[in-house]
Formats: structure tokens, C-alpha cells, sequence
């Protein structure tokens, strides 16, 4: 694991003469559990770090934590072992692959012990070792509870995960209503899809009404689809990425990571401001 981390330093420190960069904060939530969103932030990060970008992928769905096994990938230590003082943040980083790191989350519910801002402060101080990243994915829990509001408010886009399922768009407009309280702008992608036009009804229904009901000023936008694909199920069972395979859906998804790209560009431009990993985390414990 130490030998994980000095990569990292190295990787890091190679990029150090560069002006230090914006690190680009993308929440992946969604309504209900079941829908995809874990299998489609590993994949996001995976095209993005294909791409040369260094990506970071955060497992926050605290308590529920299962990146490392959609990843097939065996970890000793996690996002606990840090907060409990037994390891600290570099040791827990695990390489998935170049420019791809992991920080694994806690898969019981002994981490909602450690929910305290001292403990946070020590965890803070160990993240400028992070600050060099391009993207932190962010694969929060499903819902709308207190600690995945903190991430949703704080990160620069908040893409919300659905299917096409009455349960689960109730659940969707769910979070997308409490999240407009302090996000105008909204992204969904829409998952197990027949086809894009079916993902763009379902979003066009959800869109309506959230038109006429929510009065906090709300821009929500399709972001993108993913067909309902025996490529992914079956990589799912693989504890493969189906992105690293030349198929639809992996088309699918670099179609929407590209309109995503496009998006953070366009932000780049009109925003100058500090953003860092270390940044990130002192907002959020700053709102405990």
C-alpha cells in the first residue's frame, strides 16, 4: 500500500512545475438504491482517466461502500482506518489503473461513529496529496441525508442517476427537489433505457413537473443514456469495467462524459477560483 502512495507522490510531483490546477467536483446520486449509479461512476472515471486526465474516485456512500468490488479490487485498509488515526489517507489510495485512484469508503455502519468534525480536521490535513487531480468522482448514497446534501451542494455538478421505473423517477424528483434549494443546475442520465428516446421522455415527464412545482430556480438537463445491455450486466458479473470494451454502451457513456467535458470547459473559462481537493474538504467539514 506505502509503495501505492509513493506513486502517487511521484505521479504528483512530476505535474508540480505546472500551475497548480482546478480540481473538477462531480457528485454521481441518485433516488434509490438499484440503479446503476456505482457501476456508472467507475465507468465515468474510467473514460476520463483513459483520456489522461488523473481521476480520483471517492466511495461516499457511507456505510454502503462497494466500488472496490464493482472494481474487483481487494483493499486491506479504508475511509474507517483513517478516521479511527490507525492508517492515514496516502495509505488507503489504491492505483486502479494509471491516472485512476480509488478511496475506498467503509462497508459497515461503524464509520457513522466517526462523524465528527475533530476527526474530519485530521483528515483534512493529510488531503493536499490529492490536490493535483484533475476530476474527484464523487459516488454518493442514494437518497437525500444530511452528509450526501453536504457533497451534492459543494461539487460542481451533480448528475442524478434513474431508471425507468415509477419507484425510482419518484425517488429521482425526490432528491432533484431538495437539491434545487441550493443547486440551480441539475444533470440526469438515464439508465436501462430502451433507447434514447425513451430516456428522453422519461426526463421530459420529470422536467415537467418539476417545472411547475419547484419554485427555487432549477435548470435540469439530459445529460445522457445508457440501453439496457447484456454488456453491462454481464461486466457487472465480471467485476469488469465496460468501458475498456469496444460496444454500444460504452459509446453510450463516452457520449455523455464528452458533453460533460464540454460543460467544465465552458465553466473554466468564467471561474478562476481555487479549487482543490484539500479546498473541497475543508467546505464540507466547515458545514458540520
Amino acid at each position: 500500500m506505502n509503495n501505492q502512495a509513493n506513486k502517487l507522490k511521484n505521479l504528483m510531483n512530476e505535474n508540480g512545475k505546472r500551475k497548480s490546477k482546478n480540481t473538477h467536483f462531480i457528485s454521481i446520486t441518485s433516488g434509490k438504491g438499484g440503479v446503476g449509479k456505482s457501476t456508472i461512476s467507475a465507468n465515468l472515471a474510467n473514460v476520463l482517466a483513459s483520456n489522461n486526465y488523473k481521476v480520483g474516485l471517492f466511495d461516499a456512500d457511507i456505510g454502503l461502500a462497494n466500488l472496490d468490488v464493482i472494481l474487483n479490487i481487494r483493499i486491506q485498509k479504508n475511509l474507517l482506518h483513517v478516521l479511527k488515526g490507525e492508517c492515514s489517507l496516502e495509505d488507503i489510495l489504491i492505483e486502479v489503473k494509471p491516472n485512476l485512484w480509488l478511496i475506498p469508503g467503509e462497508s459497515g455502519d461503524e464509520i457513522l461513529k466517526y462523524n465528527d468534525k475533530n476527526i474530519y480536521e485530521r483528515f483534512l490535513n493529510q488531503t493536499s496529496i490529492l490536490d493535483e487531480l484533475d476530476f474527484l468522482i464523487i459516488d454518493t448514497g442514494a437518497g437525500i441525508g444530511g452528509n450526501i446534501l453536504n457533497f451534492l451542494e459543494m461539487s460542481d455538478e451533480v448528475i442524478i442517476v434513474t431508471v425507468p421505473d415509477p419507484a425510482a423517477i419518484t425517488d429521482a424528483y425526490a432528491t432533484i427537489k431538495t437539491t434545487s434549494k441550493t443547486k440551480e443546475n441539475l444533470l440526469m442520465i438515464f439508465n436501462m433505457v430502451k433507447n434514447e428516446n425513451e430516456g428522453l421522455k422519461v426526463f421530459e415527464n420529470i422536467k415537467k413537473v418539476a417545472d411547475a412545482n419547484i419554485k427555487n430556480p432549477l435548470k435540469l438537463e439530459f445529460l445522457g443514456f445508457l440501453s439496457n445491455s447484456k454488456d453491462i450486466s454481464s461486466s457487472i458479473k465480471k467485476r469488469t469495467l465496460f468501458t475498456d470494451d469496444n460496444t454500444n454502451s460504452s459509446d453510450e457513456l463516452k457520449a455523455l462524459a464528452s458533453k460533460l467535458l464540454y460543460r467544465l470547459e465552458q465553466k473554466v473559462l468564467n471561474n478562476v477560483s481555487n479549487r482543490s481537493f484539500s479546498n473541497f474538504f475543508r467546505k464540507i467539514i466547515e458545514r458540520f
